[in-house]
């Protein structure tokens, strides 16, 4: 037994229209009603469930956008798509960002909207082909499972636990299931391609291709072919037909990173694809209907370039239906642990050997680096470490100016023991060859040492209560309890029930 065909609501007010509408979903097997008024579809989507309603604009009691308002508030599965007036772009442009599935530009070019019904239903668990074959219900859930776990592991790619990616991931999540143009912004190094990835993994177009374009690599001479493809003898060396980007992305995303990079002239056309949703191959005199999803980056600052005139204003708006905004690594720093844990996995799988373990002291060297290149500087710098690292340790050089804690202690802590405030002073007081104290033969031991009676009194003056001893002393409770079990201290179990909890 197959499973059921889709059902569809249309919404139109022209008769006509309403008609060809009917009769061209019928053709592809979905199960259609019809509406002429928005008091009519919610009387159908009382009675019914549907997995998709397409809807026009302006309707005579309302507007379309009332019945996506509904969809909303009651939490309904349907995706909702919006027909709109030729040169509405702002109220398409609304319509998305108010969670509407997608939007068609009227006089609706029927191929198109075929597809993004199709697009629609599909991603709202209906059957986009209804007329296939396929085994009771199997092979729609098996469809969804990959899915969720495809996009699911393009997210932990996202590496950090930090509020600021947190709100990256959650963001991802939440708008990848619809067509609304995404523009992800970020310093250069901040994995503005892995958001990308993740959205496209994470959509229903997971199955379909993700296209990646660098904007800023391609000779302008050669733009407009490599974007919208090439037909045979259209220019010097163009032997065959080729296709662009756009009809290689068909199906699936096309990620135009560094879009600010692109000059006003392709600008203009790459504007009117996305409008039209459709490319016109150099040399062709007949256009070709794309389905993409349009997901772009830059660096720049794309509102300050559209003032000084560097960047259509029009396709600033087309693009930015949906920001995504990453944020630099100096604004998240309690990552870097995390971070430098997985690069580190990704460098010995890429390298086939074991890479020197990450301690503290490499730690902290690191974190003491501007990083001003984000996570691909990170990256950089601890390639550079594995391959001059010896031993079974990774060494990490300190930037110039900054100070190894370890080589001179920090101003000792109201907390410390009288001999390391002692120690800490004379270790940051000038000193003279004559009066210098003795140097540790064994430094890491000496070290030990001092940081186990901070740690011990530390410890016993908070009641053993791991939680407060760690606010004290200005560190996490996990590095808290990786020093207790590193210096091997004893800590009675049942001091503090409650300190484990957190």
């Amino acid at each position: 037994m197959n499973a059921p065909a889709a059902s569809i609501l249309v919404v139109d007010d022209e008769p006509d229209l309403r008609t060809l509408y009917e009769l061209t979903l019928l053709r592809e097997g979905y199960r259609v009603e019809t509406a002429s008024s928005v008091q009519e579809a919610r009387d159908q989507l009382k009675a019914h469930r549907f997995d998709a309603v397409i809807t026009d604009m302006r309707l005579p009691d309302g507007f379309g956008m009332e019945l996506l308002q509904d969809l909303r508030d009651q939490q309904r599965r349907e995706r909702c798509v919006v027909m709109t007036a030729y040169g509405s772009a702002e109220n398409a442009v609304e319509a998305l960002r108010s969670g509407a599935f997608d939007y068609l530009t009227k006089p609706v070019d029927l191929k198109q909207f075929r597809s993004v019904v199709a697009s629609a239903v599909q991603g709202s668990g209906g059957v986009p082909a209804p007329r296939a074959a396929r085994s009771p219900g199997q092979q729609r859930q098996a469809a969804t499972a990959a899915e969720h776990a495809s996009g699911n592991a393009a997210l932990d790619k996202l590496v950090g636990a930090s509020e600021a990616i947190r709100n990256v991931k959650q963001r991802v999540a939440k708008v990848s299931r619809g067509m609304a143009p995404v523009l992800i912004h970020g310093e250069s190094g901040t994995g503005k391609e892995l958001v990308a990835q993740a959205l496209h993994a994470s959509s229903q177009r997971a199955d379909g291709p993700l296209v990646a374009v660098n904007c800023g690599a391609i000779p302008e001479n050669l733009l407009e072919a490599e974007f919208f493809g090439a037909r045979k003898g259209s220019y010097t060396g163009a032997n065959q037909d080729r296709d662009g980007y756009f009809q290689a992305a068909r199906g699936g995303t096309l990620f135009l990173d560094e879009i600010g990079d692109l000059p006003l002239a392709m600008q203009s056309k790459l504007l009117r694809s996305i409008q039209e949703r459709s490319v016109r191959p150099l040399g062709s005199t007949q256009e070709e209907t794309v389905d993409v999803r349009i997901v772009s980056a830059t660096h720049r600052d794309l509102a300050a370039d559209v003032q000084s005139g560097r960047f259509r204003q029009d396709l600033y708006y087309r693009l930015n239906v949906i920001e995504i905004v990453i944020p630099p690594l100096r604004e998240r720093r309690e990552d870097l642990p995390a971070l430098c844990t997985a690069l580190l996995s990704r460098i010995a799988q890429e390298s086939g050997m074991p890479v020197p373990a990450l301690t503290d002291r490499a730690l902290a060297a690191i974190a003491a680096h501007p990083l001003t290149g984000n996570v691909r500087e990170l990256e950089n710098l601890l390639h550079r470490a594995v391959a001059l690292s010896d031993g079974e340790e990774l060494h990490v050089d300190w930037p110039t100016g900054a100070t190894d804690p370890q080589a001179v202690r920090p101003a000792a802590s109201p907390g410390s023991p009288p001999q390391a405030q002692a120690a800490d002073a004379t270790a940051s007081a000038p000193q003279s060859t004559t009066c210098a104290a003795p140097l540790p033969s064994d430094l890491q031991a000496w070290l030990d040492q001092q940081e186990r009676e901070i740690l011990i009194r530390a410890l016993k003056e908070a009641g053993f209560n791991r939680t407060a001893t760690a606010a004290r002393l200005g560190i996490s409770l996990r590095q808290i309890r990786y020093r207790i079990a590193r210096l091997n201290i004893a800590v009675p179990n049942d001091q503090d029930p409650h300190d484990d909890m957190g």
